[in-house]
C-alpha cells in the first residue's frame, strides 16, 4: 500500500521494483498481494492497454486512522492511554516527538 500511496497510482511492476530495491521479492508474489487488497477493498483497478493500473480506494491518513482505531480496541479495550504510556516509557518516542504529541494534545484541547 504505502507503494501505491506515495506513487498515487501504481503497476505490479512499478510496486514489485520499489520493494525489490529494499528486499528480494517474487514478482507473482506483489501481483498477489495487489490482487487480494483489490479484492478487500484497498485499492481499485482499471486497465491501460494490457497492464492494470491500481489507486488507494482510501487516503493514507483514513486507512491509517482506520487501523490504529481498530488495534487500539482489540487491543486496549478502545483507551489510547496505555499505548502511549507504553511509547513513551519504552523510549520509542524521542523528546522532541513528546513535546510535539504534548503540544497536539494541548491545541485539540483548546483549538483556539
Amino acid at each position: 500500500m504505502k507503494a501505491v500511496w506515495d506513487r498515487g497510482t501504481a503497476t505490479v511492476r512499478d510496486v514489485y521494483e520499489a520493494l525489490l530495491a529494499e528486499r528480494r521479492i517474487a514478482y507473482t508474489t506483489v501481483m498477489t498481494m495487489m490482487n487480494v487488497l483489490e479484492r478487500k477493498g484497498h485499492l481499485r483497478k482499471r486497465a491501460d492497454g494490457r497492464t492494470f493500473v491500481y489507486e488507494p480506494s482510501r487516503s493514507k491518513k483514513d486507512a491509517l486512522g482506520s487501523l490504529v482505531r481498530d488495534f487500539v480496541t482489540r487491543v486496549f479495550d478502545g483507551s489510547a492511554e496505555p499505548l502511549l504510556v507504553h511509547l513513551v516509557e519504552d523510549e520509542h518516542l524521542s523528546d522532541k516527538e513528546v513535546e510535539t504529541l504534548v503540544r497536539r494534545i494541548r491545541r485539540h484541547r483548546d483549538p483556539r
